[in-house]
């Protein structure tokens, strides 16, 4: 399904779907796909995600530009309108070793 997929939507969920869509947004990471991957943000529900990753940047376990990765917003049209514009960020990995002696 990934494969036939254009990007990735959550909704609101559990476990499950929380799993899932970080699943995408880690191979989008990886670079198993440049597809994007977005968050529905229907009544605030995403809030403490987009908090929890915000935090690990400033904690310097995610890079800004894979945070930069997941897109969120609570209008549907909105949040397709960035899927749209979306370009996946192009890292060096060796940046990723750098950032953790940077630790």
């Amino acid at each position: 399904m990934a494969d036939l997929a254009d990007g990735f939507i959550a909704l609101p969920g559990g476990l499950g779907t929380i799993e899932e869509f970080i699943e995408m947004v880690t191979w989008g990471q990886l670079g198993i796909h440049a597809k994007p991957c977005g968050a529905l943000n229907v009544c605030r529900y995403f809030d403490r995600l987009v908090s929890l990753l915000d935090g690990a940047v400033e904690e310097n376990f995610i890079m800004p530009e894979h945070r930069a990765m997941v897109l969120v917003h609570e209008n549907p049209e909105k949040l397709l309108d960035l899927l749209d514009q979306y370009e996946p960020p192009v890292i060096d990995k060796a940046k990723w070793i750098l950032s953790i002696n940077d630790m």
